[in-house]
């Protein structure tokens, strides 16, 4: 198993930046994916962006050219960078992290709201 915890969600206007970290623990060695998803009431959840033990970044086309992922598995860590927020952009997000044996575990998410 591994340990995600979030942080870096809040309030800001549109046109803002939030940084969002996920910090991973326990089973490292097993993970070779980690990424944020999002989700709204009523809705399912969305991948953002991920990124690959090997540097291969998945980016949802709805955030293209303004959210950016970083990650550094050495340290169990993933970063999302969002610049230009929307108001459609408003979610919980979810870091998650993959890997080897079917290993899948999520985060307890952080809200961002993007609102004036």
């Amino acid at each position: 198993q591994v340990q995600l915890v979030e942080s870096g969600g809040g309030l800001v206007q549109p046109g803002g930046s939030l940084r969002l970290s996920c910090v991973a623990s326990g089973r490292l060695f097993q993970v070779y994916n980690m990424g944020w998803y999002r989700q709204v009431p009523g809705y399912g959840r969305e991948l953002v962006a991920r990124i690959s033990i090997g540097g291969t970044t998945d980016v949802a086309d709805s955030v293209k050219g303004r959210f950016t992922i970083s990650g550094d598995y050495s340290k169990g860590t993933v970063v999302l960078q969002m610049n230009s927020l929307k108001p459609d952009d408003t979610a919980g997000y979810y870091c998650k992290a993959g890997g080897y044996g079917g290993l899948e575990n999520w985060g307890q998410g952080t809200q961002v709201t993007v609102s004036s």
